[in-house]
């Protein structure tokens, strides 16, 4: 199940107490303070693991917590530090503090780590007390609280190249023609539930990531559809496409506008991006009718056919070239 955000709590270990201890030693009959310090709280570390791709296990469980400190001990032994817990997520996850809004982290490379909690101090001992006007305190610290934060998590796909495009559009015909992804594909709207990636391999050493993202329907920047719910995934993608049904888009200016304008109002930055403009299902067209919509259409769009795979290869090398203009 693909999940992209989720609300949770960490807390991080208490510090451990000081100790109240006396030195007893054969023939010392009044033996100094020897009360050790307790031990610090463990931290909430937070690292981004390219193994996971989904929120879907903080869905089940919501609270953590680090271990506490232990106790100090007598002969001026320190408490052993709690363990830190780390707390890992997928590549691409966004963390802010859920009561403040405040940003906390982008964890948008792998192995990335953050520290969101930070473990208390451990008390001081009574020895640490002894003065030369007291010289048996019999007093230690209690140890300091760990912190604790309630979070937001929000995840956000790092891709290369989104696909954007009405519902049934043919994205993810076109994603599973370009690379080995598997996405269900059937002939009625809203096939795709949920955001889908997919390695396109150019040559043997060179490669990028696409990603296909449900249909988007006008007003889907207002909540219609489930288009903003998943357009927060081409955020951070590097080019964007187009994808248009020219066999059902009666006007395909009017459709690209529907699009730009639904990316425009979620976020204007999106309109800044580079993009490139494809014409899919060519093959469901006569020769002679392909050939009057390929005059009237800007000589900048792409036409192709993700099912049969005409086109494809000049797909392919304008993203190269897209890619490798941004590098």
């Amino acid at each position: 199940m693909f999940i992209d955000y989720a609300k949770i709590e960490v807390s991080a270990g208490h510090g451990g107490p000081g100790a109240i201890s006396f030195r007893h030693e054969k023939y010392v009959p009044k033996g100094g303070p020897d009360g050790g310090n307790g031990g610090r709280g463990g931290n909430v570390i937070f690292r981004a693991d390219c193994n996971l791709a989904t929120l879907l296990d903080f869905r089940y469980k919501k609270v953590y917590k680090a271990e506490n400190g232990q106790p100090g001990q007598g002969g001026l032994k320190t408490g052993r530090d709690g363990e830190d817990i780390i707390i890992r997520v997928p590549v691409g996850t966004l963390m802010s503090n859920l009561e403040t809004g405040q940003p906390i982290a982008d964890l948008s490379q792998e192995g990335k780590e953050v520290l969101v909690a930070k473990g208390g101090i451990g008390g001081r001992g009574n020895a640490q007390f002894k003065s030369s006007v007291n010289q048996a305190p019999r007093h230690a610290e209690k140890g300091r609280p760990g912190e604790t934060v309630k979070l937001a998590l929000e995840l956000k796909l790092l891709a290369d190249v989104g696909l954007v495009g009405l519902p049934n559009a043919g994205k993810s015909t076109l994603l599973s023609r370009l690379s080995d992804a598997r996405p269900k594909i059937a002939d009625y709207p809203f096939t795709t539930l949920v955001p889908n990636l997919g390695i396109v391999r150019l040559r043997e050493f060179k490669s990028f990531v696409l990603a296909d993202i449900p249909g988007i329907i006008e007003g889907a920047s207002e909540g219609k559809g489930l288009g903003i719910q998943f357009l927060k995934h081409i955020q951070r993608t590097r080019v964007i496409i187009y994808l248009i049904d020219i066999f059902t888009a009666k006007d395909i200016e009017k459709t690209l506008d529907i699009l730009k304008s639904e990316l425009h109002q979620f976020d204007r930055k999106l309109l800044k991006r580079p993009h490139l403009v494809v014409l899919n299902k060519i093959d469901l067209l006569e020769a002679k009718a392909l050939k009057v919509i390929s005059k009237k259409v800007s000589p900048d769009y792409i036409l192709c056919s993700a099912q049969s795979g005409v086109g494809i290869k000049e797909l392919l090398d304008r993203i190269e070239h897209e890619l490798d203009r941004q590098r």
